[in-house]
């Protein structure tokens, strides 16, 4: 088995759910009321028999921990320093820039490769560090035309820009130091929306690393909205009581319109997804007034939570990574969503498969479920295949697919979740 390096926690946690924080099932660590953080934090309630959050910086050498931990003081000095303490209460307000309209369903595209054409969306989102040279800090495009060139969009196209990504980039764009030049120029271009960073909130680390990550997360949001920028607050939570703290800041904060969630990676878990979802449902009732979502990932419980908020926008990424993994959307006899292999020749464009995908896979959430035409996964040639009993395949391109016809019997399907680099 591999080793870990000396700054990293060698604590082993065979059973991650172990971790997951549920105050009505267990009781508070018995560190936790001399805690000094512990009104921000509310305690740690798991089953993991830990005296405390501190136990699980378990680094063999604690001088070189890379977290927000008190166990290498100089560095948890400088990331104090770095957002000015682990309270919400200072962070400076920001102007209310609206809400912008925008559709249930919004395909994600994040690049152009493989493709010759435009992709024929009125509203699509892009990534935030496909947007921003992360080396040089300057913006890759200067206008809506190089925008719109560069993802092969038309240059009329609603934008919004997501902030989630992996650790990688999203540490990059805090490490920026002329972040308010690129948010104006980003203005410059029109942009509907924009999602703050998703910095992570993990489950294997002390507390202190889980509030300088969601204080982070705040900071980012007013430098946003302080832009003009209509920007989404990315609420990452690891126990109720970051939940309660968030809904406390919004509701003393009217200028906070619009959320934003991620349940692409851990969130997303099967034994942990209602749990975030009823946290998300709480929230909205704790906060008072109508809030707009923005989803990655989750797409199973959109119905769930367009019951609480006011409106509920999913950034929908299956049909782009699906389409660049070369396969085509299709409807099963019940009406499901499946995926077929659909290789195309060397250097052949994937304009045709895209489209089908976006336009299929938005069917598929925004229809109810009927007895659908009885659909076949696709072939590359329009022929009878002996192995099927002479029944008839899919049409092979979009233009012959009848989606009005198709659309009434699809049934909403759960949203495949993208992999990830973080636990």
């Amino acid at each position: 088995m591999n080793r870990r390096p000396p700054h990293e926690p060698s604590r082993h946690f065979p059973q991650p759910q172990r971790l997951w924080d549920d105050p009505t099932r267990h009781p508070p660590s018995l560190g936790c009321p001399t805690c000094l953080e512990r009104d921000r934090c509310g305690g740690v309630h798991t089953d993991t028999g830990i005296v405390d959050c501190r136990d699980l910086c378990s680094c063999k050498d604690k001088s070189k921990c890379d977290m927000v931990c008190r166990f290498n003081p100089r560095l948890f000095v400088a990331r104090m320093r770095e957002v000015s303490g682990l309270g919400f209460e200072n962070a400076r307000r920001a102007p209310a820039n609206g809400v912008p309209d925008l559709p249930t369903i919004v395909p994600f595209v994040d690049h152009r490769y493989g493709r010759v054409a435009t992709l024929d969306e009125p509203v699509v989102a892009l990534s935030l560090y496909e947007l921003v040279n992360l080396a040089t800090g300057r913006s890759h495009v200067a206008s809506r035309a190089e925008l719109a060139d560069r993802f092969r969009i038309p240059e009329s196209a609603t934008i919004i820009v997501s902030g989630v990504d992996k650790d990688g980039p999203i540490e990059r764009w805090w490490e920026l130091k002329e972040r308010a030049a690129i948010l104006d120029a980003l203005g410059t271009l029109g942009i509907a929306l924009v999602t703050t960073p998703n910095y992570s909130v993990l489950t294997d680390v002390p507390r202190t690393d889980n509030l300088h990550a969601m204080k982070r997360i705040l900071l980012t949001w007013t430098e946003m909205a302080a832009s003009g920028l209509p920007a989404a607050l990315h609420v990452n939570g690891r126990t109720q009581h970051d939940y309660v703290r968030w809904g406390d800041l919004m509701a003393e904060r009217p200028e906070i319109e619009i959320i934003a969630f991620e349940f692409a990676t851990g969130c997303g878990h099967g034994g942990r997804i209602d749990w975030h979802v009823a946290q998300l449902s709480a929230l909205a009732d704790r906060v008072g007034r109508p809030l707009t979502l923005v989803l990655r990932g989750g797409g199973r419980k959109l119905g769930e939570l367009q019951s609480r908020f006011a409106h509920v926008s999913l950034i929908e990424t299956e049909a782009f990574s699906r389409t660049i993994r070369r396969r085509r959307a299709y409807l099963t006899e019940s009406g499901r969503l499946r995926w077929a292999k659909f290789p195309t020749p060397k250097g052949a464009p994937i304009d045709d498969l895209l489209a089908h995908n976006v336009v299929l896979v938005r069917a598929s959430y925004e229809t109810s479920a009927k007895p659908a035409l009885r659909l076949r996964p696709p072939t590359r040639r329009a022929r009878r295949a002996a192995h099927r009993d002479g029944e008839p395949v899919q049409p092979g391109l979009l233009r012959q697919l009848h989606l009005s016809g198709e659309a009434r019997g699809v049934a909403p399907e759960p949203q495949g979740m993208i992999a990830a680099a973080k636990p």
